[in-house]
């Protein structure tokens, strides 16, 4: 039985992080490899907005979570003010 690499994925478990980036900034995604992601933004190559802003830390994450859940989660985390944002980020 062949799956699809979409299908695999949806079976992980999936993180919501939020990392900051060089010039102070915070952003917020979602992935099933958090390694490998963080290391994808912090060269460049990674979602939009980091591109240019790397090398980034990660400050906070929220793992386990289904591919939907993680969606609706990283909604709502990116609508948080900075100041709660800020708040997540220092634990």
């Amino acid at each position: 039985m062949s799956f699809h690499k979409e299908h695999i994925n949806s079976m992980k478990p999936w993180t919501v992080y939020m990392v900051r980036c060089k010039d102070g900034t915070l952003y917020t995604g979602i992935t099933v490899d958090l390694p490998a992601r963080l290391q994808v933004h912090s060269e460049g190559k990674g979602a939009k907005y980091t591109r240019g802003r790397g090398p980034v830390k990660l400050v906070w994450s929220e793992e386990g979570l289904s591919e939907s859940a993680a969606r609706k989660r990283e909604g709502e985390v990116k609508k948080y003010s900075r100041e709660t944002k800020e708040g997540m980020a220092r634990g």
